[in-house]
């Protein structure tokens, strides 16, 4: 039979009585003589309450100890299902990240996934055993707990799929798949059959929060299909795969929306060799994400230098900024917080020309203006005020035709 990799996270592990009914779950497919590891997240609301102890201890935890208690709540979980299953009258084991040996790179609070051994888990399946293993964290080269940001326990279980060669890693949710759009946005999204792993990296890197990023590069590198569906529902969910020749059909196949970003505006930069990189280098050095960056250059020998950050770094970058722009003789620095990014994504943008025109005219239509636009082979984003977030979503998801299947060439 299969080896499956099932991930459950913090709201499908809220409660004890929800512990119990994933505990089922899992048995049923255990029944049909499946070998079970199964990652969890901790319950619902934990880690912010591990987070708000340490803050109420001192105003800036050491990364270290920080992540030392961050890596309780997943042990928590993964004690309590174990507790479940044996009760069931089934036998499980539970495992931390270090004793799955899930080994890390040193950076606290973002560590990477660097290699697994598989050994251990592939003994306690052979026991008959189903293995849980906490999500979210490792351990790095001098023997310190680490854990892998927010979204990290997607990235485990797909880590641990790799390892395994496990026939499919299925990510529970308190969604029933991958949708076309938010539906909390525009209540005619429709959730999708499949979607290739680039579609889906696009989506997670431009705010849809289904898969964490790293989850997606993991299964893309090592061809591990994801099945995404709900802990709710019996429902089939989303597929996330590699690209086939049907998906290069489809023009469009997702709008996405981010309100998480701001701008930065540097005014009259000397348009000089190695300017841009005196403007980033502090930005680089304080691990701050640089996302969209347009340059426009005028005849008197200085340039505009615009790029957007995420909000929570908005005011330190504004500061790095500001410092350089002093030192460079640039004119002034100008920020804005109240924007959002809005994108559509599709494969099928790589052989057809045109789409990026409707999307503009949509746009206008609705007087809505764009600031800043970038494009992949198969995205384009646009930057627009905040307030028209939602109705942009909106009339790009009609206009796509969305609602009833993705655009496609005929």
């Amino acid at each position: 039979m299969a080896l499956i990799v099932q991930k459950y996270g913090g709201t499908s592990v809220g409660s004890i009585e929800k512990i119990r009914n994933v505990a089922e779950r899992v048995l049923e497919n255990y029944k049909q003589g499946n070998s079970m590891v199964v990652v969890l997240s901790a319950m619902a609301g934990q880690t912010d309450g591990l987070i708000h102890l340490a803050r109420e201890m001192c105003d800036d935890p050491d990364p270290r100890e920080l992540d030392v208690l961050m890596a309780t709540g997943e042990q928590v979980s993964v004690a309590l299902f174990a507790m479940a299953v044996k009760s069931m009258g089934y036998d499980a084991r539970s495992l931390l990240g270090f004793q799955a040996a899930i080994r890390t790179d040193q950076l606290y609070g973002k560590a990477r996934i660097q290699e697994i051994d598989a050994t251990r888990i592939l003994k306690e399946l052979e026991k008959n055993r189903i293995v849980a293993v906490a999500g979210f964290q490792g351990l790095d080269e001098k023997g310190n707990i680490t854990t892998l940001g927010r979204g990290g326990s997607d990235t485990t279980a797909v880590a641990l799929a790799a390892a395994l060669k496990a026939d499919v890693c299925e990510i529970y949710t308190d969604v029933k798949g991958v949708y076309t759009t938010d539906p909390n946005i525009c209540p005619r999204a429709r959730k999708m059959d499949a979607i290739s792993y680039d579609e889906m990296l696009e989506l997670a890197s431009l705010g849809a929060k289904v898969l964490e990023i790293r989850s997606v590069e993991f299964a893309k590198k090592y061809n591990v299909p994801i099945h995404v569906r709900s802990t709710f529902t019996q429902e089939r969910g989303t597929m996330v795969v590699a690209e086939t020749k049907d998906m290069e059909k489809v023009l469009v196949s997702g709008v996405a929306y981010n309100k998480n970003e701001a701008r930065i505006t540097v005014k009259r930069v000397p348009d000089r060799p190695g300017t841009a990189a005196q403007v980033f280098e502090p930005i680089f050095k304080a691990d701050i994400i640089v996302d969209m960056i347009v340059q426009n250059t005028s005849e008197d020998g200085t340039t505009d230098l615009t790029f957007t950050v995420p909000k929570a770094d908005f005011q330190k970058s504004l500061k790095l900024v500001s410092e350089v722009a002093r030192q460079i003789g640039a004119e002034k620095v100008l920020g804005d917080e109240n924007i959002s990014k809005v994108s559509i994504v599709g494969v099928g943008m790589r052989n057809h020309a045109g789409i990026a025109q409707k999307m503009f005219h949509i746009l206008a239509k609705e007087n809505i203006n764009i600031i800043m636009i970038t494009t992949s082979e198969i995205k384009i984003s646009c930057i627009i005020e905040e307030k028209y977030t939602e109705l942009a979503v909106r009339v790009l998801h009609e206009a796509f035709d969305l609602e009833n299947g993705p655009t496609e060439d005929r």
